[in-house]
């Protein structure tokens, strides 16, 4: 089942393309096209999204693919200080990043929440689980974890989470309903869904077929009982959509 959901999402713009939009994946060596993975890893450089993967690629080699995702080009189309910011974390927030990836935003993060609040980094993948843990020792993030999730459940407690990123994934995830609902019983009041995904006009990311647009998002979130709002950006290749609970 997770090889079949993997076809997916594994489509990306690192894994793929090099940075143009992505073609439809061929078997990659050693594994069939339902092996795993597009979401966070594939098209979208950094960040790792893998929580839900389906679509060619397995991501096994965290430290190789962070040559990929943590390329400091990166930073001028994906503006993660300015994701961040739009997150509106304060200090003591409890914090999921799914589809972690090598941690991309975890830093960030970390700084955002503050020594009394917790981030932690969900991956379908143990290797890109197992990069997180070590980099958060190395680089001293103390409120940092990470841990390993099924394609189909971030797996967070009721109302145990204040802000949940979700970067380059959404339009990964099958079955996208159900995976809402279960996302706003972890929310705690006035808690958040922050989800960030490419436009259907910008050539990175997967092809345009695989695309959601704003306004399929927002309902689905509003399906799961959250408030949604499109927010006002300057990403180039993005948008970032908030679900709040009510």
């Amino acid at each position: 089942m997770v090889q079949r959901l993997a076809l997916l999402l594994s489509l990306s713009f690192f894994a793929c393309s090099g940075g143009t939009e992505a073609k439809e994946p061929t078997t990659a060596p050693g594994h069939t096209q339902g092996d795993h993975r597009h979401g966070e890893h594939a098209d979208k450089p950094g960040h790792g999204h893998g929580a839900h993967a389906p679509l060619g690629h397995r991501f096994e080699d965290a430290d190789e693919w962070a040559k990929r995702f943590e390329d400091p080009e990166r930073d001028a189309w994906q503006k993660p200080a300015e994701v961040v910011e739009l997150m509106r974390i304060e200090p003591g927030m409890h914090i999921a990043d799914i589809g972690a990836g090598t941690g991309y935003f975890l830093p960030l993060l970390s700084k955002a929440a503050g020594e009394e609040g917790s981030v932690v980094g969900l991956d379908i993948e143990k290797d890109m689980v197992r990069y997180m843990i070590e980099r958060a020792e190395r680089e001293g993030l103390g409120n940092v974890t990470a841990r390993v999730v099924p394609t189909d459940d971030a797996e967070l407690a009721p109302e145990s989470t204040d802000r949940i990123l979700i970067v380059d994934t959404w339009h990964h995830i099958p079955n996208r309903g159900a995976y809402t609902k279960k996302l706003a019983t972890a929310l705690r009041p006035k808690g958040s869904v922050i989800i960030v995904d490419f436009t259907m006009e910008t050539h990175r990311g997967p092809p345009k077929a695989h695309r959601l647009s704003p306004e399929s998002i927002v309902a689905e979130l509003e399906a799961a009982g959250l408030q949604p709002e499109i927010l006002s950006e300057t990403l180039p290749d993005q948008f970032v959509i908030v679900g709040s609970r009510k």
